[in-house]
């Protein structure tokens, strides 16, 4: 394995915590049961020991896509291939219960037929955490010190390691479900309740997102990224306390190697410039630019700038904390400054250009 850059992921999450998921079919970060708990999977920090859940086809010759079910925060990876179409639909359900965290995902062929290899392989705390394994005939137990989990599968698995495994594969419209969430420690029930009533779980949670929005009373222009990042910023509140996350990951440097690697989950403050390197351009600090442009009056150039940064986004609408030299996302991701700074310079440029137009 290898890592991939960071705009290459999606996120989806209950409010509580949130998941990074790569067009690979990894899940390669998440913290339970809250977003600044101990992670469960850290493969973006340590491709090797840090712990991942991956679905993806076998087949090597493919091609990637990812999208948003339209309106929601439900996050769809698809797969072509000359053998067939596949696709991976995951989310986290919303409005559940407080202490119900569990993330399902839909393994799905559309045309023909595709084989898979399924890898769940929590390290917890960090990979710091002694855990141990079991597989049974409804599916895995993760059990570590401090958090247990369970995995829900529809297809036989096996162990290599600490982890669990399974190959499988699916024909036209045949689909699948895992479901993966907490259990009490030493629990032997029956993990198939983490599964149940999953197309109700579903509905319910496309119906969320999507009354959510609809409260959402912005029609000027840019709506579409206005509406990304409005789900983005609603995905990084912590609903207990209506709290906004500054970023969903820590310890990713804004210089490859360097030491600009701050735990955001927990202070938003960072520490003052003296640092040694370089770093990137703050996404943040251009729309402010935008803003300043707006309010001085210089429309067209406020228009340009904002409209050139669209361009910056990756392919969900999702910023990281900075942008490279090479036009790469740089730091922790994404990030939620960025987004509230993006529907603030586009809330007033797009007032104040109905306003000159008049």
């Amino acid at each position: 394995m290898s890592y991939r850059p960071i705009e290459e992921y999606g996120i989806i999450g209950d409010l509580y915590s949130a998941a990074l998921v790569g067009m690979d079919g990894s899940i390669d970060w998440l913290c339970l049961p809250r977003f600044d708990s101990p992670s469960v999977f850290a493969a973006i920090l340590d491709d090797e020991k840090g712990g991942r859940f991956k679905i993806s086809p076998t087949v090597e010759e493919l091609s990637r896509k990812q999208l948003y079910w339209p309106d929601t925060k439900v996050l769809i990876t698809r797969f072509f291939a000359p053998e067939g179409v596949a696709e991976i639909t995951d989310y986290m359900p919303v409005g559940v219960s407080a202490d119900d965290h569990r993330i399902i995902r839909r393994v799905k062929v559309v045309r023909g037929e595709m084989d898979f290899r399924m890898e769940c392989s929590p390290a917890f705390d960090y990979a710091r955490d002694d855990q141990e394994t079991e597989i049974s005939a409804e599916g895995a137990r993760f059990r570590s010190e401090k958090l247990s989990l369970g995995l829900a599968a529809d297809v036989p698995l096996r162990t290599e390691g600490d982890r669990a495994v399974a190959e499988f594969g699916l024909r036209e419209d045949q689909m699948i479900v895992f479901a993966l969430g907490e259990i009490e420690p030493g629990d032997g029930g029956d993990l198939s309740l983490l599964g149940r009533w999953e197309e109700e779980l579903f509905l319910q949670t496309v119906d969320y997102w999507r009354r959510w929005l609809s409260r959402c009373t912005y029609a000027g222009r840019w709506r579409e990224m206005f509406h990304r990042s409005a789900l983005t910023l609603k995905l990084l509140t912590y609903e207990p306390t209506g709290a906004i996350v500054a970023t969903l990951t820590t310890s990713l440097p804004e210089e490859i190697g360097g030491e600009r690697n701050w735990d955001y989950r927990y202070d938003v403050q960072k520490s003052a410039d003296g640092l040694m390197g370089e770093e990137g351009t703050f996404n943040l600090c251009t729309f402010w630019l935008v803003e300043a442009l707006t309010r001085a009056g210089r429309l067209d150039e406020a228009r340009l700038i904002f409209e050139q940064m669209l361009g910056y986004t990756n392919h969900l609408g999702l910023y990281a904390e900075e942008i490279g030299p090479s036009g790469e996302a740089l730091g922790n991701f994404p990030q939620a400054f960025t987004h509230l700074t993006l529907i603030s310079a586009a809330y007033n440029l797009d007032w104040a250009l109905g306003k000159a137009s008049l």
